[in-house]
């Protein structure tokens, strides 16, 4: 299947559509505020599509839906956050919602939970285009919305249908739609394949693969599945308690990660091969109280002296103090095993 869209104005293509650099959200906690996102930095352009992965909790759609300025009441944001050049941070709440939608889209993840059971497809997105391009008519709004439907391959037949009636995998395409119909620069794909069967997903990066192709947005896929990134992906973002620990293209990456944590990622992968399963002992750490110096320090197998004692500098784009070729013997004796064993539960 093939995505058919008419051209559009590409403002900037020489820049990136979004440039991060040293992103922080906070959400208020019982005893402390929790940093979920610390400092994280990259950069997209267009066409590009950045995995970001780790395990649950280490604030990877924390990081997305503060991108879009979607986080709850009571969370703060600060850092840099550029989109075609305009400061996000800087603008106030209805300025940041008009650049929301037909500048940046989400996709959700669970279709089923984020589509109104009540409101059939089409008032989906009549509400969608009315409140991002008020602008357009009726008859406009049909025309765009169907045009999305058509191209990722649900017939006009079914505009007039309601969540329920469709499978599991036609309502991520529904999803994928509404975010579509507004030609967004830049889209969060959040776990876009969550629950779906292995043929369902195939057909959805299929259909990401054809919107980049020739739509060109930037995209920032949000997945636990280092095959998703490896197919559908250019560069790969590690995230691990609020920090981007390791990051470059693919390739490069999955061939040789330097970061432990992306390591023992790398090792957990399941194939033919696999004759043993791994895991990476403990658990990742209370982002309220998190450990001092490299957060992954208390389950890491490579733990040297300073790991607890400072944060790592970023080295190749890697967080990690064995990349540092200057510490001293002192500094890069390894820690005490039984300091390593435990990590603190979440």
């Amino acid at each position: 299947m093939t995505i058919e869209f008419e051209p559009i104005e590409v403002r900037d293509d020489t820049g990136p559509v979004l440039d991060v650099r040293d992103l922080r959200v906070w959400y208020a906690g019982a005893k402390a505020p929790v940093q979920a996102v610390d400092g994280v930095s990259f950069a997209l352009r267009p066409g590009e599509v950045l995995g970001l992965v780790g395990e649950s909790g280490c604030g990877k759609s924390t990081l997305g839906r503060g991108l879009l300025g979607l986080l709850p009441r009571g969370a703060a944001v600060d850092g840099e956050l550029h989109f075609q050049g305009r400061d996000l941070l800087g603008l106030s709440t209805r300025e940041r919602e008009s650049v929301r939608g037909a500048g940046m889209g989400l996709i959700f993840q669970e279709p089923m939970t984020r589509l109104d059971p009540l409101m059939r497809v089409s008032a989906h997105f009549n509400e969608v285009l009315k409140v991002h391009e008020p602008d357009l008519s009726k008859a406009q709004r049909r025309t765009r919305a169907l045009e999305a439907l058509r191209a990722l391959g649900i017939p006009p037949t079914r505009y007039r249908s309601y969540p329920h009636e469709f499978s599991g995998g036609m309502r991520q395409r529904i999803m994928i739609a509404l975010t579509l119909a507004l030609r967004p620069r830049f889209i969060v794909a959040d776990e876009p394949t969550t629950a779906l069967d292995v043929l369902v997903e195939a057909q959805i990066l299929r259909i990401l693969a054809d919107i980049r192709d020739q739509y060109s947005p930037a995209i920032l896929l949000i997945t636990h599945n280092l095959g998703i990134v490896a197919e559908a992906c250019d560069r790969v973002a590690v995230m691990y308690a609020g920090r981007i620990v390791e990051q470059g293209p693919v390739r490069e990456i999955f061939a040789e990660p330097k970061h432990p944590y992306t390591q023992e990622l790398m090792r957990s992968v399941i194939s033919l091969h696999t004759r043993e399963l791994h895991s990476i002992p403990g658990a990742p750490p209370d982002l309220g109280d998190p450990p001092p110096g490299c957060r992954f320090h208390p389950r890491c197998p490579h733990a040297m002296q300073i790991c607890p004692t400072k944060v790592p500098p970023a080295i190749d784009n890697t967080e990690c103090w064995l990349l540092d070729r200057t510490l001293s013997p002192a500094d890069s004796a390894p820690l005490a095993r039984e300091e390593v064993s435990i990590a603190d539960e979440a």
